[in-house]
């Protein structure tokens, strides 16, 4: 059954009432688990057939129980994507997804979805996700996160101050006003277009770090390039090979600013941009055409 088209008929049903209810939810939970929006609607398809053969009547807090459930599908998918990730050809980034004002506004639930801190999740262990994900965004009881990942309530605990540590130390470094986050893109973008050299590495932090996910389909770069320079001559370069086919669009992506480059009308990339103190410290540049297919569409997201 469709978890997104459901029949007037069947939206009756008190466990599909309850299921769409919390999908918004349901699917940002196993979106900052797993970093792909696709792998996210499987683990709420699967969910949906486990939840639809549950007998309500049993269930004492209905929501704690889709979320135990989601959970569990996600640790599940989320070992297998590690065997994945070994053999992805170059970086590898999170699905970036088109997300609507509301999301930016909850500054909490925007920096959780942020592409900087999905790739610090990512150094987490799949239990050490869940539980962070669970008790520090969903702030879910350590009794409930210990029914989701099968293990007690002290080792939960153990779990989340490791994780928490591990995330602290790795984080962005602070919050920036959404004012200061629009002129520095708005400044970058501008060097962009223009071909500006100078511009750019004005904008750019000296320890600026630019990763590309082309995913073995296109042409990305393979590793990781760090500084300011080095990046934006890269930019400057590729771009200008394009200039006349290139269009650049400002959206929110994850809850932040992004940039949209289009070739020729046709979506090419998505690239995130982590700012802080008013310089870009971190270009997120995602090309792979499997990833873009949540920027069509706005993205709900909810705590």
């Amino acid at each position: 059954m469709s978890t997104e088209h459901q029949d007037p008929a069947a939206a009756a049903h008190p466990a599909t009432e309850t299921f769409l209810a919390h999908r918004n939810l349901l699917f940002t939970v196993a979106y900052e688990m797993l970093g792909s929006a696709a792998d996210a609607e499987d683990v709420l398809q699967e969910t949906w057939l486990r939840w639809a053969t549950v007998d309500l009547d049993a269930v004492r807090d209905r929501r704690a129980y889709l979320v135990r459930i989601t959970t569990r599908q996600a640790l599940t998918r989320l070992r297998t994507l590690g065997r994945r990730k070994e053999s992805y050809v170059g970086s590898w980034l999170p699905e970036p997804l088109l997300t609507s004002p509301d999301v930016a506004e909850d500054v909490e639930l925007a920096d959780s979805v942020s592409m900087a801190m999905l790739l610090v999740l990512e150094t987490l262990t799949p239990t050490e996700r869940a539980v962070f994900v669970l008790r520090d965004v969903f702030d879910l009881g350590y009794d409930e996160i210990a029914e989701a990942v099968d293990k007690s309530s002290a080792t939960v605990r153990q779990i989340a101050h490791r994780a928490r540590a591990h995330v602290a130390a790795r984080r962005p470094r602070g919050i920036v006003s959404p004012a200061e986050t629009r002129s520095a893109l708005d400044a970058f973008r501008r060097a962009v277009e223009t071909g500006d050299l100078q511009g750019l590495i004005d904008i750019l932090a000296p320890d600026v770090v630019l990763v590309g996910d082309g995913g073995g389909v296109k042409q990305a770069v393979l590793r990781p390039i760090v500084g300011a320079d080095k990046v934006a001559r890269v930019l400057t370069a590729g771009l200008g090979r394009v200039a006349g086919a290139a269009s650049l669009q400002s959206v929110q992506v994850n809850g932040h600013p992004a940039l949209i480059l289009r070739l020729d009308g046709e979506l090419d990339s998505v690239v995130a941009v982590r700012i802080e103190e008013g310089l870009v410290t971190g270009l997120y540049a995602v090309r792979n055409p499997q990833k873009l297919s949540h920027m069509e569409r706005e993205t709900a997201l909810r705590r």
